[in-house]
């Protein structure tokens, strides 16, 4: 498929929070190219000009974090004709299904219970940490297939935010991107244009009150302490990130340096 590169900050109006990763620095002096690494929300709204765009790109693979609850809730991916559809779920679609439940559905008190005096942000803190230490072997599956034959790719979750946040993390890791850059990319979703839309199952004002509103911003925002957190646990289980990527997720010598050839100018 002939690859084009268009605007890398197009004007997505059915699909959140899309950009190309290209051009965050490498800690040797090179760059992520640009037009072979893409992240975004959810596929699944994607309208005719947008489908078209995304078509555009001249996409191997899409990769699909989301679970089953959120397939069940948002949809399934448009297909994109001759991309390569991977969803591999990076949370188990029953866990804290009735957290979210009150969420989406839970009056002030309710809110309060759940996510007052620190524990949304707390919440979001432990789940970073979790998917980096168990989901190793997703993750491997992931950067395998970069260095094979997935160029050029899509990540995304349901936000674009938190697993697809730390799976494009990881894969800058695994390219020797500078720590900085790799945050200040993450902190991008926090953008008015990119954010995910806050949905309650009440329309009533009191539904989205500014109270109601600040008890779920930790949910709803990126973070800094949330990927420092996916970074410490990191250096607390496996030392260090190069015994991470060797022995956490499989990657060689050999395979990191096929995919900084994949993906680096």
């Amino acid at each position: 498929m002939t690859q084009q590169i268009p605007s890398t900050e197009p004007e997505l109006t059915s699909v959140r929070n899309f950009r190309d990763v290209g051009g965050l620095p490498t800690v040797d002096g090179r760059r992520v190219a640009r037009g072979r690494l893409f992240r975004s929300g959810h596929l699944a709204h994607a309208n005719g000009e947008d489908a078209a765009f995304l078509a555009s790109l001249g996409l191997h693979t899409v990769f699909d974090f989301r679970n089953a609850a959120d397939q069940k809730l948002e949809g399934p991916d448009i297909e994109l004709p001759g991309v390569r559809n991977v969803n591999l779920p990076l949370s188990d679609p029953a866990d804290g299904a009735e957290f979210w439940r009150l969420v989406r559905d839970g009056d002030l008190d309710q809110l309060r219970s759940i996510l007052d005096d620190g524990k949304g942000a707390d919440r979001m803190i432990g789940s970073y940490r979790t998917i980096i230490t168990t989901r190793t072997a997703e993750h491997s599956r992931v950067l395998h297939a970069l260095a094979e034959d997935s160029v050029p790719a899509l990540m995304h979750c349901a936000a674009g935010k938190d697993r697809a946040g730390l799976s494009i993390a990881v894969t800058l890791l695994a390219l020797g991107v500078e720590r900085e850059a790799i945050v200040a990319d993450y902190l991008e979703s926090n953008a008015t244009h990119r954010r995910y839309k806050v949905h309650r199952s009440s329309k009533a004002a009191s539904a989205y009150s500014p109270e109601v509103m600040e008890l779920l911003s930790p949910l709803f925002d990126a973070r800094a302490e949330y990927l420092q957190a996916a970074f410490d646990a990191i250096g607390e289980k496996w030392g260090g990130v190069d015994t991470y990527l060797e022995t956490g997720l499989g990657l060689t010598p050999e395979v990191r340096e096929r995919l900084r050839e994949r993906l680096l100018d």
